[in-house]
């Protein structure tokens, strides 16, 4: 329910007050003019955001905002975490694969990659920091291999 400006009259959605006339600035929502739903957040800080939640809030941007610096970095939080994914199985297949041979010739070392693990998630945690602070200070930095893909892929 929306009410006059001027005299608190029930407007509904009419752009002018039925009772004294006055323009109710009819402004049209975001969605309705074709802005993009995140067109009020600076660039800067929405290419921050692709990075926080992972995959997750790079999916959100790369879908929602059509700015060319957003996408980029929405399209690039994605491919990090699809690379994430692939050095874990890759990691883990070593692990068992090494630990099946080594406890064969019975000298266990297989199970010390578990501690390896960590540093490879920190490592992974750090390289996203980096592209959180290199989108915030506007700059559109390229990780070495997937850079140019996600540069490729989103026309940026």
């Amino acid at each position: 329910m929306a009410f006059c400006k001027a005299c608190g009259q029930d407007i509904g959605g009419a752009a002018f007050c039925p009772k004294c006339g006055a323009s109710q600035g009819a402004a049209a929502p975001a969605a309705a003019s074709g802005e993009s739903p995140t067109a009020g957040m600076e660039e800067n800080v929405a290419g921050l955001l692709c990075y926080l939640f992972g995959w997750i809030s790079g999916l959100i941007f790369l879908l929602i905002d059509k700015r060319p610096f957003v996408r980029f970095h929405g399209a690039q939080a994605i491919a990090l975490n699809i690379t994430f994914f692939v050095v874990w199985i890759g990691f883990w297949i070593v692990t068992v694969v090494l630990g099946l041979i080594t406890t064969m010739l019975h000298f266990p070392v297989g199970f010390l990659m578990v501690f390896l693990f960590p540093v490879i998630v920190i490592g992974f945690i750090a390289i996203a920091i980096f592209c959180m602070y290199k989108a915030y200070q506007r700059e559109k930095f390229k990780l070495p291999i997937i850079g140019n893909i996600v540069e490729k892929m989103v026309g940026a």
